[in-house]
């Protein structure tokens, strides 16, 4: 689309995308040219990067230093953490995550596309598909991403060859495919120079698609979280205990997906009694409705048990309750995840004790052909392993397929003993292939 097109309700929405890709294939340098190339970055920001490219000696200004915010980022010249940055065009809103691309920092990743509703994939047109970006694709597939785009980086160091970037686009395509990715929209460019970034570049006359920019001001932002069925996790309970409200209870916490409504029966879970939403309060003032990621209190008509933990839904369409959970599980820890390992599983606002019952099928990651079938299990995950497990709680959860609710889908596995995070979990639905 062309930039200077009006700009309409569909395309001012926000829209939340991350960049991922291996080591050097471009990433920090994609994001810094989107922000300069659409004029979203500052002043002083500007004169730090200028002032940093020529403490290195370089002749130009290196525009991953936009992103590569932290002082080891800066250098070793690799990004470690997840860079979030807000920019707008007139078209739309954006927050962007710019992960690691190190597999030593695959959890990362996981963090910054769990919420993306578009994930840009980097590939080095020198160096094509390789491990590290079908792990990034499979990663993308296994968190729904919604919409994948693959970026063919360093065009400009194969001579601008359409048949290098035809084969790329073809191989990972091929991949994604096979793991459940529905669309896959391949662009060539140059970062460094910022062909086909902001600007259609006069390199390409072969190649008739948008830029990066137009393809995330055009792509539908799909994650409507109203259209799901209502859940509402429970962060804490609200008793001021005051004169002027002895009889106060409410129930605080982020509507995950749906909307409540004053009036509506519904259920707490895991207990399963149930009752009518009395009052929904936001920002001091009661309202008819609550709606997907906005905080509230709600009360009850009827003074029951509920804690912290318990998910409040629809009578009509509540999700499943249950202690045997099968999932797919990317393992980030450095320790490997076996069988009868005891963890803990903290899902939305509620975590309870588990034993890892069955550790299945890995995902295979050392070749490039479609992954069609899964690598034999080994009974355990290691770093970065993509795998099937099955677990067992000490207490019932209220959870949904994945593929349903991205957030009541999904849970953490901890390592009781300190507290670090092992592995980041989607639940599997009845049937279905499991990527």
């Amino acid at each position: 689309m062309p930039l200077n097109t009006a700009p309409t309700a569909a395309t001012t929405a926000l829209l939340r995308f991350a960049t991922v890709g291996s080591v050097d294939d471009g990433k920090s340098t994609l994001v810094g040219r989107l922000l300069h190339d659409s004029k979203s970055v500052l002043a002083d920001q500007m004169a730090s990067v200028e002032q940093v490219s020529r403490s290195r000696g370089q002749a130009g200004i290196d525009l991953a230093l936009l992103t590569d915010g932290l002082r080891d980022e800066r250098e070793q010249g690799i990004t470690i953490d997840v860079a979030y940055r807000y920019f707008a065009t007139p078209r739309r809103r954006f927050i962007l995550a710019d992960t690691p691309g190190h597999v030593q920092y695959t959890q990362n990743m996981v963090t910054g596309a769990s919420t993306a509703e578009v994930a840009i994939i980097l590939v080095d047109a020198r160096q094509g598909v390789v491990e590290q970006t079908r792990r990034h694709a499979a990663i993308t597939a296994l968190l729904r991403v919604p919409h994948v785009a693959l970026a063919v980086n360093k065009m400009d160091l194969v001579d601008w060859s359409e048949a290098r970037f035809a084969e790329i686009a073809e191989q990972f395509t091929a991949y994604a495919l096979s793991l459940g990715v529905r669309k896959v929209v391949a662009i060539p460019i140059s970062a460094l120079a910022g062909d086909n970034v902001v600007t259609p570049s006069t390199l390409t006359p072969w190649y008739g698609g948008p830029t990066v920019l137009e393809y995330l001001e055009s792509v539908p932002a799909s994650d409507d979280l109203a259209s799901l069925p209502a859940r509402f996790p429970v962060q804490c309970v609200i008793r001021p205990r005051t004169a002027a409200h002895a009889d106060y209870r409410g129930y605080a916490g982020q509507v995950a997906s749906g909307v409540l409504r004053i009036g509506e029966r519904v259920v707490v879970l895991p207990s399963g009694v149930t009752s009518k939403i009395a009052a929904i309060d936001a920002m001091g003032e009661s309202v008819p409705a609550a709606w997907a990621s906005q905080s509230v209190t709600v009360r009850l008509a009827d003074d029951l048990d509920v804690t912290r933990g318990d998910l409040i839904a629809p009578i009509a369409s509540p999700p499943v309750t249950t202690r045997e959970i099968d999932a797919m599980a990317c393992h980030v820890a450095k320790r490997p995840l076996l069988v009868g390992a005891r963890v803990l599983l903290r899902h939305t606002t509620r975590t309870v004790q588990a034993f890892v019952r069955d550790i299945g099928p890995r995902l295979a990651l050392d070749d490039s052909e479609p992954a069609a079938e899964p690598a034999a299990g080994s009974g355990v995950l290691e770093a970065n392993d993509i795998g099937r497990v099955t677990l067992r709680t000490a207490k019932p959860l209220a959870i949904d397929a994945y593929a349903d609710c991205r957030r009541t889908g999904s849970f953490l596995l901890i390592d009781p003993a300190d507290g670090a995070t092992l592995s980041a979990g989607m639940t599997n639905g009845t049937g279905g292939r499991p990527w």
